[in-house]
């Protein structure tokens, strides 16, 4: 055998071996149409991912704070929430954040009155929940109506205004005087 059909037998003998998992893969023995499918199958796995009791605890909070907002208002606070749950100063789950003694203002007992905007929220909460990018609020962990003035609000930087909510971030403390 020549010296270049000896290297050809050996670089064909690694390119099978490499791509053997691939091609006994289940997603390709039954041709591009099957691939696709379990494509979308497992994006559809990892969106259904999200736990039940965190969408719960996100659509509630949504609604309960932010349902008269538009869905721009509203995706800015499920950052919040979400933000919250990144930064180690916060429980590590949605419905932690949101339980959290003295944060978030609503009555956990109240009911749900208008099922259309539920429903809306629910989707926003469930798109967050996803891993909707987190792009409105410049990282904010915390915010407020526009009506009140906390006395907190001095102490940490405003990073926007989104309808009548103004949201600030916590890990840059502004001086005090």
């Amino acid at each position: 055998m020549s010296m270049k059909m000896s290297w050809l037998a050996r670089v064909s003998v690694c390119v099978a071996v490499a791509l053997s998992p691939v091609l006994a893969s289940p997603a390709l023995a039954n041709g591009p149409a099957k691939a696709a499918h379990e494509t979308k199958s497992k994006q559809t796995r990892v969106e259904t991912q999200v736990s039940q009791r965190d969408l719960q605890c996100l659509a509630e909070a949504l609604y309960f704070e932010a349902r008269g907002e538009g869905s721009q208002g509203q995706r800015a606070v499920a950052e919040v929430i979400l933000n919250r749950v990144d930064h180690p100063r916060f429980p590590k789950t949605v419905c932690g954040v949101v339980n959290q003694r003295g944060q978030f203002t609503y009555n956990k007992n109240a009911r749900i009155r208008e099922k259309g905007t539920y429903a809306r929220v629910h989707k926003i909460a469930q798109a967050a929940l996803s891993g909707a990018p987190r792009t409105l609020t410049n990282g904010a962990t915390y915010f407020h109506t526009g009506r009140v003035k906390p006395s907190w609000s001095r102490r940490f930087e405003r990073t926007t205004r989104i309808g009548s909510h103004i949201f600030y971030r916590s890990d840059r403390r502004l001086a005090v005087n």
